[in-house]
């Protein structure tokens, strides 16, 4: 708040007060009072209102100003209401009032809305418990009863359980602090549990893997790891080639270890390839299959980040997609 500012504010006040000044003069001198107290009583007058003008000037200086710097320190800008100390003129303590009450009102809003998503959210986390029981049901009748039919719906069941697995993590990426565990692990231990999980896709898919340099050891949380790079083999398992293969290897480097996973499957084109992390992107290759969601990749990244790991993809079209997912060396646990 400047004084140019309030003054300008107080345009019409001013004005007032001049004209009121200049018809006492003109008054007193009508009257014949004296030209001495004729100027003298205005000019008292206005030296008055001056010095009420000035200090309401500092009185509201001091709570905007406070006001409009806490504001702009504040990330979460709806929580001014807690930050304002209640001044002592009236126009302040009414628009004090309304802030609070707003505030609260908000509070109150988004607790709402904080109990609805978390209500929805333990439904669906009930869901894919619940939905895992038939998918392992079913895969059991279909290993006691293997013919063609039966090993395709496999296939398909697979796709099922990975996408039920993908909602049931986005369900949770948002909370991944609140459920993860920092500890040693090898890569050899991580990439043989996303294997093993996937393996039904894999063998249905005739994808040769080939693992090599994955006893190198990492500090990350094993189940968000494992699903991370479960989406990774599913992806390359989705746009494999005729013949698919994936190769599996780590890379010490000095503060970090390098997980690195490539296919040979159909690429992804220059131009789709700076928004692969993108929610619901799809590119070219989900237009023309079909058969991408656009929520897989956007999840590892997602997850990614929260675990502090790094990931990129490096892709030629019709040649394969190497993904890396870096673990920095961690000074915590040596």
């Amino acid at each position: 708040m400047s004084l140019k500012n309030f003054l300008a504010d107080k345009i019409y006040h001013l004005l007032f007060v001049v004209l009121t000044a200049f018809f006492a003069a003109v008054l007193l001198s009508v009257l014949k009072v004296g030209a001495y107290a004729a100027l003298f009583v205005p000019l008292v007058f206005l030296a008055g209102e001056a010095a009420a003008l000035a200090l309401e000037f500092l009185r509201k200086r001091e709570f905007y100003n406070g006001m409009l710097e806490n504001l702009e320190k504040l990330d979460k800008k709806y929580l001014i209401s807690e930050m304002l100390d209640e001044p002592s003129f009236l126009e302040g303590k009414l628009l004090c009032e309304c802030v609070k009450t707003a505030g609260k009102a908000m509070n109150d809003e988004i607790a709402g809305y904080r109990r609805a998503s978390s209500e929805y959210r333990e439904y669906i986390e009930t869901w894919v418990h619940e939905v895992k029981t038939p998918i392992s049901s079913s895969r059991l009748m279909i290993e006691n009863n293997k013919n063609e039919v039966t090993i395709s719906l496999n296939e398909e069941l697979s796709k099922i359980e990975n996408y039920v697995e993908q909602a049931l993590f986005y369900s949770r990426s948002n909370h991944v602090e609140k459920d993860y565990v920092i500890k040693s692990i090898t890569l050899k231990a991580l990439v043989g549990s996303a294997l093993k999980k996937n393996s039904a896709a894999l063998i249905e898919s005739r994808t040769h893997v080939e693992t090599s340099a994955l006893d190198k050891t990492v500090f990350t949380d094993g189940k968000w790891t494992d699903f991370i790079i479960g989406q990774i083999l599913m992806n390359s398992v989705k746009y494999r080639s005729r013949e698919p293969e994936i190769k599996i290897y780590g890379l010490q480097n000095q503060n970090s270890v390098t997980l690195m996973i490539s296919d040979n499957g159909i690429g992804i084109s220059k131009k789709d390839l700076g928004r692969v992390f993108e929610k619901g992107f799809t590119g070219e290759n989900g237009r023309t299959s079909a058969k991408s969601t656009g929520i897989g990749l956007y999840l590892c990244k997602k997850l990614c980040d929260k675990l502090n790991l790094g990931v990129s993809i490096a892709s030629t079209e019709g040649k394969g997609t190497l993904v890396s997912i870096v673990f920095p060396r961690s000074n915590m646990f040596e």
